[in-house]
Parts: C-alpha cells; structure tokens; sequence
C-alpha cells in the first residue's frame, strides 16, 4: 500500500548496510531531554513526500515490514499506524522472533535510510518521524536536495546501543545471539569495525563455520568460496587489496590465492578444537566474543571530518572523513578510507565542548581534549571533528557519561570489568611517569588498527595557562569533571583571565 511505503521502504532487496557510513543519528531524544522537540509536522516548501493519508485509511489494518540484519523481515498487520508507539510494536516483532524476556532490552528500533539513522524511544511513533524525515535529513546531513527528496527511511530492530556487554556475554538463546552476530558481521565486512588480520581471518572462519558446518574438506571448502566470493567471509577492503585498477589480475589472482589459503588455515583449527558438530551457540559465543575485544563494538557511529596534517602550502585546509564511534566507555574515532583508529579516549581520559557556526559556511565542530606530550613535555591537546552532527554527538556523549555513572556501584557497573581494571593500572603507571592522567598502554601498539594513532592529527596543542585556545570561544565542558562519581585522574586547564567565556 502506498501508506506502507511512505512509513517504511518495502520494495526491493534488503537495503544495503554496506553503504551505511554515512551519517547517523543515534538517541536524538537524548540530547534534547525527555521532552525531545522534533522539527514542527508541517509541510513546508522543501517536503515533497507527497500527499497525506486520511485518518480513516490509517485506522485500518496496514501491511508493515520491520527489517533485521540477515537479509531478512517481519511482515505485521498493524492497526492504527498513524499514532502506534515503538512500544506496541515491539511487542508483536519480540513475539514474531521469540525473544525472552530477559534479552529484550538488547534490541531497539532504529529509522533507517542511507543518509541517516535513528535510534527510536519507546514513546515514539515512527510514522510521525517519517513525515518529518526530511526535515532532519536536512538540519543534520549535508545531503543535496535531491538526494533529500528522494530519501525514504525503513525500520529497523537490532542491537540497543545503550545494552551493556556484560549482559550480552549471558544470553544462551540462539535465535538472539544470531541476531546479534548477523549484526556484528555486517559492522565486520563492511569495515566499520576495524580489526587486525588474525581476528577478521578467525571470524571469517567462523563465519563460514555457521553457514556451512566445520566438516567441509579441502575441496568442498574451495567450491564454497569460489560461489559465495571471500567478500561474504571477509572485509571489503582486505579482499578488493590496496592495488585498485593498477593491481594487474596476476597480482589479484595471487592474493586471492593467499586470502583463501588463510582461511581454510583458519577454518580448520576450528573443525580440530571443535569436533565435527559444534553447537551453533557454541560459535555465535565465539564470533561475538572476538568482537567484544573491540572497544568500539556496539557503537552508535556519526560522520565527520578531521583537518589533515599540513604537508607544504598546497596541503592546507584538506579534510578526511572520519568515523566517530560513541558507546557506554568511550569514544572512538576512525579513518574513513584506511579502516584503523585515529584517537580512543574513554571518558575519564577526555573533556568534550561543541561549538556553532560563527559565520555562514563554517561548520559545527566538536572538540575533543586529552592529555599529550610535545617534544617530552606534557600538554593538552584539542581534536577539532567537523559535523553537522557535532551538537548531536555531544548530547550524547553527556548522556552516556550520566548513564554510566548513576549505573555504577550497581549490575551495570561490570561493564568491561576486566578491562576497566587493566585500564586502571595502566593509568597508575602512567601518573607516576608523568604526573598527570594516566594513558593506556594500548595507545602505544602503533602496529595495530586498533590503537591510536595520535601522531597522524592535526590537532591544536596548549600548556596549563590556556594562552593557546583563544579560538575555542564556547565555555569549555569543565563541568564534565564533577558528573564522575570517583575523583578523575584527570588534571584539568586553569583558564587563562584573558580567555573568553561562553
């Protein structure tokens, strides 16, 4: 029905996740409070999602497809769809996968399209958000009009941002673990989770582990491969290689030779440590366990831009794309195009401000502050990510750092438990070397995607005395420090009197 494609895309394939590192809109509720203030439901000069149905068609039962990953949906016929709430149909989608109580709060609902994603409180009315769609694409992306016109979200249910991965370790169910690792798999081969060889190789292994079991032989491997292509068991990126159009189809053939020998390498020690018919959960636990080492994994992701280091005259003022990944511990930000880590703080390592347009044309920004050194002295250094989604990013960031302290001393203070001791005594040995917040010992593995790489930003940095950040006019988040419910390890800024304020 026409009222059914205006609410959510059902035509066509599943859409392509692959092209979802564009610009995301996780929580908006959360940064605007509980009484969240979406753009007016009116239809302006801009909107052109055509004409509206009448109360008396959207009282009758409408056809409604929330997608999951997997290349999958749930069909439902829903009463009302004008003024249902995230609420009432989560009831009917839990009930349609058979999720258990205890896992439901695992999963949200999400507003989907390539240009945005949203995730939806239960008090929302997706069809509402839909009319005013354009509205936010325009006020948070930089999509060009046409792109905006012919934009049409779809309604997704997958993992919660907000789900802790302690309680996720804990689930057995299998039809929820394959939820989650269908998932996961997506962030895996689409690069939006960068790894290192040996951990996209293992999960490419276990991939191919779940689909096809772990008795395929050499043979029965290689025709498996040959006819759903390494790019179904591995990144993108590994398996099109660096070499683009140049690479001469010897060279292409030769590593795609390596990549596959790789993985049946990798495929085999899981048939050897696991028999021939391994539970299902058995590997679901597996796959996402290797995730959970990923410190941005069951992140909500944002689009921005960083300015590169200046190469010469002709070098300045260019930009590259970044991913900003904000969950419960920190933040992360990630290259684009190279698939690695630029910068990982977790909240007690950083201070965030967001700053409007001064002047028409300039760009929000958010500013990130952590501790650096400078030919061997300690400074502090500030990270400027340009993106419409800048006051959006640090709502959020305001939000997770509430919701993890009022959580601690509870259940949810387990969190990363086991990380978050190692991080303490990384941070311990860090203060008695240099006096000021401790650093974590992974920002020193150079080698790895995962690890900062602090020296390729261009960033902005200042002693104590503040003379140096005369550009960054709003009031600076010293604030911050007071929501943390142990005393910070953080050594902050004395501002300087000259300094303006916000």
């Amino acid at each position: 029905m026409y009222l059914a494609t205006v609410f959510i895309k059902l035509t066509g394939s599943h859409p392509d996740h692959k092209q979802q590192v564009k610009e995301h809109l996780p929580e908006l509720a959360e940064m605007e409070g509980d009484d969240c203030s979406f753009p007016p439901d009116s239809a302006d000069d801009h909107s052109q999602r055509g004409s509206v149905a009448s109360s008396a068609t959207l009282s009758r039962a409408q056809d409604v497809l929330i997608y999951v990953f997997g290349d999958s949906a749930v069909h439902l016929s829903v009463e009302g769809l004008g003024s249902v709430t995230v609420q009432e149909l989560g009831r009917s989608v839990r009930e349609a996968l058979h999720i258990p109580e205890f896992a439901q709060e695992a999963f949200a609902f999400w507003l989907c399209s390539p240009l945005l994603d949203l995730q939806l409180k239960a008090r929302h009315q997706p069809y509402k958000l839909c009319r005013q769609w354009q509205d936010l694409l325009y006020r948070f992306t930089l999509a060009s009009e046409e792109d905006i016109s012919q934009d049409e979200p779809y309604l997704q249910f997958r993992r919660n941002v907000f789900y802790p991965k302690s309680k996720e370790l804990q689930i057995n169910d299998e039809g929820v673990l394959r939820l989650l690792y269908e998932e996961a798999r997506n962030n895996i081969l689409s690069g939006r989770y960068p790894c290192d060889p040996e951990h996209w190789m293992a999960l490419g292994a276990l991939s191919l582990a779940l689909d096809e079991g772990t008795g395929l032989d050499s043979q029965q491997f290689t025709t498996t491969i040959r006819e759903k292509k390494l790019s179904s068991f591995l990144p993108a990126h590994v398996t099109i290689g660096s070499g683009g159009l140049l690479s001469t189809l010897r060279g292409k053939s030769s590593r795609q030779a390596g990549l596959e020998q790789n993985l049946l390498e990798a495929y085999r020690k899981i048939s050897t440590s696991a028999g021939n018919s391994p539970e299902p959960t058995q590997l679901l636990h597996q796959y996402l366990n290797t995730c959970h080492t990923l410190p941005y994994y069951g992140c909500a992701f944002f689009l921005g831009e960083i300015d590169k280091p200046a190469q010469g005259i002709l070098q300045r003022g260019k930009r590259k794309a970044v991913n900003v990944g904000i969950c419960l511990e920190g933040v992360y930000v990630m290259d684009v195009k190279e698939k690695h880590v630029l910068l990982g703080l977790r909240f007690n390592e950083l201070s965030w401000d967001h700053s409007y347009p001064e002047e028409e044309g300039d760009s929000h920004i958010l500013w990130l502050e952590f501790d650096g050194e400078e030919d061997g002295t300690p400074v502090n250094k500030l990270l400027k990510i340009y993106s419409k989604q800048a006051e959006l990013m640090s709502g959020f960031i305001e939000f997770c750092v509430e919701l993890k302290s009022a959580s601690e001393g509870g259940a949810a203070a387990d969190v990363d438990g086991e990380v978050s001791l190692s991080q303490q005594s990384a941070g311990q040995d860090g203060r008695n070397k240099n006096g000021r917040g401790g650093r974590r010992g992974m920002l020193q593995r150079q080698s790895s995607v995962v690890c900062s790489r602090v020296h390729s930003l261009n960033t902005i940095s200042y002693v104590d005395n503040g003379k140096e950040i005369k550009r960054l006019k709003p009031k600076r988040a010293a604030s911050f420090f007071t929501r943390q419910a142990s005393a910070p390890t953080y050594s902050a800024v004395q501002v300087a009197e000259g300094l303006e304020q916000g």
